[in-house]
């Protein structure tokens, strides 16, 4: 009767544990359908980039000269103008007034003058004949001289009081773009404080970078090169928008900054469509003159995890496993490894979402199951 308990015993755990193997078989996840390619050399040209600011190569702003109420306002906030336009005019009813007073206080002056020089003739027209003390004729030549003087302030006011109503008109001072006028007609502007507005040209921008000292010398063999069109050496990237004009080189700054080690670099860039804004931010990329081999993958095929960069590779009966990849350069949807990955290694690019370590794969379709 033991031996019989002990045969059943030993019979049931050998029928529970192939039910176990038969479930153990059956729970196994399915392979991962992805999508699969293999690495390659490819020939793919280089570039650096750079923080780019933009602004206006020329900018000017607007302060009234004299004070007063402005009492006219001659464009549209954005207009384009020409140099030479008048913008913006200043009550000039005062200064009008000055200017008449101050020509007319010239004429008297002139008057005194050739009072002054008849005067100065004459006595020495007597003292030739001994008619006249000599105390007198210095007198008259003092008088003569004074008179001069007195001419010339005359006509010093005249001339500054005339500029004063000048500088009641404000004019463009270059063509270019006027901005939003800080001042309406009647505003009460102060001499060399109140700010009237701002003008500044905007074709071509000014697009400036910094580079580091170590590649000083690649730029000034660029700017030695008096380049007289735009090329391809220069692109502006806004995040991923490309703006679709290049730029060319146009100055480097007289010294490297002390304190960054890096140098001032000024670029242009064609705006005939007003694209470009002083103030914006991009990134210039500019083209090297290296082309040689590099791993160039699609960048949907690397992950991103706590800061790392990975990618899936294909192994033996069809497993993946996660590579660590060190990125290079994005060139459109396509990103260079600068190292992870060689020639002939397999990839995951569609489906990597649902894989992780050691997952099975296939690159057939799954047909569903039936019921």
């Amino acid at each position: 009767m033991h031996s019989k308990l002990k045969y059943l015993f030993l019979v049931s755990v050998i029928a529970f544990a192939c039910k176990a193997k038969v479930a153990t078989q059956t729970s196994a996840p399915p392979p991962v359908y992805v999508s699969v390619v293999m690495v390659k050399d490819t020939l793919a040209g280089s570039y650096d980039e750079y923080p780019a600011s933009l602004n206006a190569l020329n900018e000017v702003k607007l302060t009234a000269q004299v004070n007063g109420y402005i009492t006219g306002v001659y464009f549209k906030d954005g207009d384009k103008v020409s140099k030479g336009q008048k913008l913006y005019s200043i009550d000039q009813q005062v200064y009008g007034a000055n200017l008449q007073q101050a020509i007319a206080n010239l004429q008297v002056q002139q008057t005194n003058l050739v009072k002054a020089q008849k005067d100065a003739e004459r006595y020495h027209e007597l003292e030739k004949h001994d008619a006249i003390a000599r105390q007198q004729v210095d007198y008259a030549d003092a008088a003569y001289d004074a008179a001069k003087k007195q001419v010339s302030a005359a006509q010093a006011n005249v001339n500054a009081v005339r500029a004063n109503v000048g500088f009641a008109i404000i004019k463009a001072p270059f063509t270019g773009t006027i901005g939003i006028s800080q001042v309406k007609t009647g505003t009460a502007v102060v001499a060399g404080q109140t700010i009237l507005n701002t003008v500044s040209t905007d074709d071509p921008i000014a697009v400036d970078i910094n580079v580091n000292q170590k590649d000083i010398f690649h730029f000034l063999k660029l700017q030695q090169q008096k380049q007289d069109r735009f090329d391809s050496t220069f692109t502006l990237y806004f995040g991923n928008e490309r703006y679709n004009l290049p730029g060319k080189i146009y100055l480097v700054d007289r010294a490297v900054d002390p304190q960054t080690g890096t140098i001032k670099t000024r670029l242009l860039f064609s705006n005939q469509k007003g694209m470009l804004k002083p103030g914006m931010n991009g990134t210039v990329r500019v083209a090297t003159n290296n082309k040689a081999t590099s791993i160039v993958i699609p960048y949907k095929a690397v992950t991103e995890q706590l800061g790392e960069y990975f990618s899936y590779v294909v192994g033996d009966s069809n497993k993946v496993r996660q590579q660590r990849v060190e990125l290079g350069t994005q060139i459109g949807s396509n990103i260079v490894i600068r190292s992870g990955l060689q020639p002939g290694d397999k990839i995951v690019v569609e489906g990597v979402q649902n894989l992780h370590q050691g997952s099975v794969i296939t690159t057939t379709p799954l047909q569903p199951q039936k019921k």
